[in-house]
């Protein structure tokens, strides 16, 4: 655990570097396909520090994230088997399996909500791949789910300034935790 905290605390540095947009590009694509720390802990100070430049850098990130999500998926199709022991002792299994039934049961809904939520999004591209879901669903479920959620971030500094950094830590879980649930009972009445 004292690994991930240092991670974290170097991640939150690069935030305030000159080159840090590439630093966020870098970090959204490898979080998207294997490395464990999210992008909004880049994106959220970036965004802080210039406010009139977040929609800039939640484009970076979705895009970003977006093109690891794509790796992630060859992951999935071409090199599942090697990865596979890093799943169990990554701890990522239970969280993979769960995403092979998600997606046997809502498929492209699957991909959004991993792509929205706090759901490790890897484990889902991964998934994706593994179990060949079409592609350009998979995009289309990534760049909508994986752009709410880096644009929500966007929007809450724009709207709140300062203020946004307390309220996103505070009720972000619970906001995005809302919508996924309301897109899941959505789904289900659907489905009805």
């Amino acid at each position: 655990m004292h690994k991930f905290l240092e991670f974290y605390e170097y991640v939150l540095k690069l935030a305030s570097h000159a080159k840090a947009k590439y630093y966020l590009f870098f970090l959204s694509v490898a979080e998207s396909s294997f490395f464990p720390i999210p992008p909004d802990v880049m994106l959220l100070p970036m965004c802080l520090s210039n406010p009139t430049k977040a929609w800039r850098f939640a484009l970076i990130t979705t895009v970003g994230s977006v093109l690891g999500g794509i790796i992630g998926y060859l992951i999935g199709i071409y090199a599942f088997g090697l990865i596979e022991p890093y799943l169990y002792d990554w701890g990522y299994m239970p969280a993979y399996e769960r995403a092979v039934l998600w997606f046997k049961e809502w498929g492209f809904w699957a991909i959004f909500i991993a792509g929205f939520s706090p759901i490790p999004y890897k484990v889902f591209t991964i998934a994706g791949g593994a179990l060949v879901m079409p592609i350009l669903p998979f995009i289309l479920a990534s760049i909508i789910g994986r752009g709410a959620r880096f644009y929500l971030v966007a929007l809450f500094v724009i709207l709140f300034g300062k203020q946004a950094d307390e309220l996103i830590r505070k009720h972000m879980g619970k906001l995005v935790w809302g919508v996924v649930l309301l897109i899941t009972l959505f789904l289900f009445l659907f489905k009805l």
